[in-house]
């Protein structure tokens, strides 16, 4: 969708007489500023118009797709203008790699946007920079570490999970049903019990409501009127979903500040339960110390612990839902999967370690993690200093986006970069192999903390579901009829669809 279907689409006439007239106000101040690319060495583009720059020439629902088709007319580096914003993007596996791995201090800083900046304002892991974020991200990565990440207790808890999940899946006795809600649910749990110390009954109305105002809410931030609030936030009146968007920030918070308190009144330094209490306790510590100036404050834990609560379930939950979807959809496929795991486990619980053992399913997973290409822009980076890369001039405060799409899809990497095609990840013997290309967690110093912890709820969530099920479309959808067109956002969703879980046990 291009900005101006989206504005004839969105406005009464009332609204977009007046929006349109803001806008011609601007250009009149503005025009004067905005130039033609090309100049001295800079990243070449499309030549922006005033005011709009390329927003007229690009797809607000999934901008990485027009990106990554600009990328072939103008290269690997290229500059586009969102709006006033000039941007340079980052395209093809071997420039993202060498620009977030070998220039990794000039492209590591973040570039919030403007609905980050009101939620986060410079606090927590994801949107922070600075002395904050270098704090809060070794706490954040220790204590994952500390309460299970990548470790038995880490495993136990998932499996226990799986148990939980199941049992959903049962009762619905193989008629088709959503698979969203408990899946968010389950993989969210698992979040939840490192972060606070316990995980939550699925019909708990404070804990699914949190959950589904925070995929509500990334969903929301990547509207095409969310993004079109960030570049030109003097219009947000007239945006719904930045009120929405408010509204869920509220909510969370004040859910949060309630299980905070009720954490601090049963508070024991000596036995902490979750990542929380050890922040409760080294802020006092701090506290008592005279320590004013540390970066453990109530800002900073709030918004740490809103960050894993969304980046904990989200992306997660969606690669299992495609996965599924996947493999309704090629039931070949999941005949292989299923065959595996029986010859291999037959009915006992799934470990980690066999991991090793079952290398066409890890395939699968990583081949799933590829095509579904969930998170298909890191979040903006911002240029810490002036560089040339690759021949071109990047200045200091300059936005960057990798694009991972490009790095996913990247045609010089992968044999068949649009198909779900497992064998990317299997030598000629059938062994399991680790491809470079794989930036489903991007890379460099923004990579994904949590990348460990996704990997094992991935394999044993993916596993265990698979030796109970068989994942089929809903009665009268043919395989070919499943739609994997997905639904665009910050994150992207597979298209709403049921499917049916018939159990094998």
């Amino acid at each position: 969708m291009g900005i101006t279907d989206f504005l004839l689409q969105s406005f009464t006439s009332a609204s977009l007489l007046g929006a349109l007239l803001v806008l011609l106000l601007v250009y009149l101040i503005s025009s004067a500023s905005f130039s033609s690319n090309g100049e001295g060495n800079e990243p070449p583009g499309p030549t922006p118009l005033p005011v709009f720059g390329n927003l007229l020439q690009l797809n607000l629902k999934r901008l990485d797709y027009t990106l990554l088709q600009l990328s072939k007319k103008y290269g690997t580096v290229f500059s586009v203008s969102l709006g006033p914003k000039k941007v340079v993007v980052l395209a093809g596996y071997k420039t993202v790699k060498e620009a977030l791995l070998n220039y990794a201090d000039e492209f590591g800083e973040r570039d919030p946007t403007r609905i980050a900046h009101e939620e986060n304002k410079g606090h927590g892991i994801v949107w922070s920079n600075g002395n904050s974020w270098k704090e809060m991200r070794r706490f954040t990565i220790t204590n994952l570490r500390d309460f299970g990440m990548g470790r038995k207790t880490c495993e136990d808890k998932i499996i226990e999970e799986c148990h939980y999940l199941l049992e959903v899946f049962k009762n619905f006795k193989g008629e088709a049903f959503d698979t969203t809600q408990s899946m968010n649910y389950a993989v969210c749990n698992i979040i939840c019990s490192i972060v606070y110390g316990s995980r939550f009954e699925y019909d708990d109305p404070r804990f699914t409501s949190m959950v589904d105002q925070t995929n509500r809410r990334i969903k929301l931030v990547g509207s095409a009127s969310t993004q079109l609030y960030n570049l030109f936030p003097w219009i947000g009146k007239w945006f719904s979903d930045r009120r929405e968007i408010q509204n869920i920030n509220t909510f969370t918070r004040k859910q949060n500040l309630e299980i905070f308190s009720r954490l601090k009144e049963t508070l024991n330094p000596q036995m902490c339960r979750g990542l929380v209490d050890v922040f409760l306790v080294q802020q006092q510590s701090l506290e008592e110390s005279g320590n004013t100036n540390s970066h453990f404050h109530d800002e900073n834990l709030m918004t740490t612990v809103q960050n894993l609560f969304a980046a904990g379930t989200e992306t997660t939950s969606t690669t299992l839902r495609w996965a599924l979807l996947l493999l309704a959809k090629y039931p070949k496929i999941q005949d292989q999967v299923q065959e595996e795991l029986s010859r291999v486990i037959g009915s006992r619980q799934v470990q980690v370690e066999d991991r090793k053992n079952l290398p066409f399913t890890d395939a699968v997973i990583h081949e799933t993690q590829r095509l579904a290409n969930t998170v298909p822009m890191a979040a903006p980076h911002r240029m810490s200093q002036d560089v040339t890369f690759q021949g071109h001039f990047i200045k200091k405060g300059t936005t960057v986006f990798p694009l991972l799409t490009s790095v996913l899809y990247d045609e010089a990497e992968w044999e068949k970069p649009h198909s779900f095609y497992p064998a990317h990840f299997l030598d000629k013997d059938g062994k399991f192999v680790k491809r470079d290309a794989f930036m489903a967690f991007s890379a460099g110093r923004r990579i994904c903390p949590g990348e460990s912890l996704a990997r094992m709820e991935l394999f044993i969530f993916f596993t265990t579901l698979l030796q109970h099920f068989r994942f089929t479309p809903p009665p009268g959808v043919s395989e070919e009829e499943l739609d994997l067109t997905p639904s665009g956002g910050f994150t992207l969703n597979p298209s709403p669809h049921k499917l049916c879980a018939v159990s094998l046990m």
